[in-house]
């Protein structure tokens, strides 16, 4: 079977970039992850379509991802093919006051050339840990900014297998949600709006949230990133601490000393520990407070 579906991807995409068995801990934020049963790299969005209907015509699973800072993957790995809009599809460029940038770069790499260019605007996104594809999907934001604050448009694989660029309200940004979560697309592409500004300024101004984040988050352990959605009215963080599970432990997986809104990663922690400890805080927090956490985390794979 294996080699069957090595020949047969192979006439779609590039031999190196098709890996089979593909440990997922490798592709990860958290470090955590089994084998994909197929892990490919395309470069276009030819190859995207191309592969997403060789895997509905023999209806094989696959789930697409950026540079995983948002994944949990099962212990047992994914049985189907992982598609990875990341290093191949990476390219930015900057005219004016936007740029423009395929779905796979990293946002710091976007903030960076929004440094080099004096363009200001986009200082919030500087430290979250994924790619602008996942951001646009999630809405992502950090320190009062959201993407939807600063993209114009974005360019989209349909789950029907056409490209279509979608304005800013036709995306329908919500908190940590857009039109193309709901809908089943692949973001592409991005062009992003920004300003003019002083260098010096919004490289004070990255320093600054820098600073912020490694004084509150705990950077120096593999994680998710926020690991519960903000339930309404309250913060999650907050009620897992006043909840008392500051540093709780399930195997090598714990609620961050530092922040008790991150699950960390202390050397060696499974994705069982982490759903059985996500499981814990969030029966806790309802327990204590009637308030139910949602994960922001996704779970891929069996658990």
């Amino acid at each position: 079977m294996r080699q069957s579906i090595y020949n047969e991807l192979s006439g779609l995409i590039a031999k190196e970039r098709i890996r089979l068995e593909e440990p997922m801990k490798n592709h990860t934020t958290f470090r955590i992850g089994g084998p994909a049963e197929a892990f490919v790299m395309p470069k276009e969005a030819g190859e995207i379509r191309d592969i997403i209907a060789w895997c509905r015509k023999r209806e094989i699973p696959y789930y697409i991802v950026g540079n995983g800072s948002n994944l949990l993957v099962s212990d047992r790995g994914y049985r189907g093919v992982i598609i990875q809009i990341f290093r191949e599809m990476n390219g930015i460029k900057a005219e004016g006051e936007v740029i423009t940038a395929q779905a796979g770069a990293l946002l710091s790499a976007v903030a960076g050339l929004a440094l080099a260019n004096g363009l200001a605007g986009f200082e919030f996104a500087a430290g979250i840990p994924g790619t602008l594809g996942g951001a646009c999907v999630m809405n992502a934001g950090a320190y009062g900014g959201e993407i939807r604050d600063v993209v114009t448009e974005v360019t989209v694989l349909t789950p029907a297998g056409d490209i279509r660029t979608f304005l800013a309200d036709q995306m329908e940004f919500g908190y940590r949600t857009s039109m193309v979560a709901k809908s089943g697309g692949i973001v592409l592409a991005a062009r992003i709006k920004l300003h003019k500004g002083d260098p010096d300024a919004i490289r004070a101004r990255m320093e600054e949230l820098r600073e912020k984040r490694v004084g509150r988050q705990p950077l120096e352990y593999p994680s998710a990133g926020s690991t519960f959605k903000r339930p309404e009215g309250y913060f999650a963080g907050k009620l897992i601490e006043d909840a008392g599970l500051r540093g709780f432990t399930v195997g090598k997986a714990q609620v961050s000393e530092k922040h008790c809104g991150f699950v960390v990663n202390k050397g060696g922690a499974t994705a069982a520990d982490v759903s059985e400890l996500m499981r814990r805080v969030s029966a806790k927090v309802e327990e204590t407070f009637g308030v139910r956490l949602e994960p922001e985390v996704k779970r891929l794979g069996e658990f």
